[in-house]
């Protein structure tokens, strides 16, 4: 069983994500009957494996390794930043609000600047090398609300908080102590890297609803596209010329994450205007996400792959 998940893109996340989906979708009710089967396979458990895996995988991280680790996770992140505002600069001034193509300028901010860290760090995990996947606390400084926000507030439409960045960056940092205060805690805490891959794959697609790509209609699987082509593009490019790595780490950030569909919501309280599209820009960006969890990681296997031919 092993030997074939390993023959296929990702699968040992990506087969438990699409079963966890599955499940989710066709009767939901089998992982919400309490106790450990709740915490541990619903969606509810993908903040508490995916917590855990970022302690192991801070133990791998030496503090003269820092600076480096920073530079790629930043630049990553700083290219997301961009491509919001790039978006609300160029869609929503010549479009306003209401977007392009029936997409709202909502539904695309909180698409394309979010990142799937659970889908980031395991393509690290498989592909990638430990500073690539030792940054992930500081790429997923935009899981949530927290980038969308940021990127309308520059425009006078929110306000933040930088809780949400100690939030992200404290699991790691206690992995890192204790990884560097014994070479038999490193070793220790080591395998838990790839350990916790299926049970995040599983517990993340816990939380997607196949029903949703069919709800976001053609709009949503034109979301997607959009983050494809136009975020990942730039993500990419930002990896390549300004890091100068291979490309394949602004890759795996492009997928939009599952936290990302409470976004919308969360931004129409703190500015009313946008409460009219919020239904809309919820169902596209659920779609975005079940479509680009399934897509980056084949991307990021083939240009793994092709990168070294």
């Amino acid at each position: 069983m092993l030997r074939i998940l390993k023959k296929i893109p990702a699968g040992i996340m990506i087969i438990p994500l699409l079963l966890g989906a599955i499940i989710n979708t066709c009767c939901p009710q089998v992982l919400l009957i309490g106790s450990y089967t709740t915490a541990t396979f619903s969606n509810a458990g993908a903040a508490t494996a995916l917590g855990i895996q970022l302690v192991c995988l801070g133990s791998r991280l030496k503090f003269k390794e820092l600076p480096s680790v920073g530079k790629r996770g930043g630049i990553i992140l700083l290219s997301k930043l961009l491509v919001g505002l790039l978006t609300v600069w160029i869609i929503g001034l010549g479009m306003g609000l209401k977007g392009i193509w029936g997409i709202s300028l909502l539904a695309i901010v909180c698409a394309i600047s979010n990142t799937n860290g659970s889908i980031y760090l395991s393509l690290m995990a498989l592909y990638g090398e430990e500073k690539d996947a030792a940054a992930v606390p500081i790429i997923t400084i935009n899981n949530g609300p927290f980038f969308a926000l940021l990127i309308l507030g520059i425009s006078g439409l929110a306000e933040l908080s930088w809780v949400a960045v100690l939030a992200a960056l404290l699991p790691i940092v206690v992995g890192m102590v204790l990884g560097n205060s014994s070479e038999e805690i490193r070793k220790f805490l080591d395998v838990g890297v790839v350990l916790l891959l299926p049970f995040i794959g599983f517990s993340l697609g816990a939380g997607i609803n196949l029903k949703s790509i069919v709800k976001g209609g053609t709009s949503g699987i034109i979301l997607a596209l959009i983050v494809l082509l136009f975020g990942t593009g730039i993500t990419m490019l930002a990896d390549k010329w300004i890091a100068r790595r291979p490309g394949y780490a602004g890759l795996a950030a492009s997928a939009t994450g599952a936290n990302a569909v409470a976004v919308p919501s969360i931004i129409a309280t703190i500015d009313p205007s946008w409460q009219m599209y919020v239904e809309s820009a919820t169902v596209q960006v659920a779609a975005a996400a079940v479509i680009t969890a399934f897509i980056i990681p084949l991307a990021t296997r083939l240009y793994v792959k092709r990168s070294l031919l």
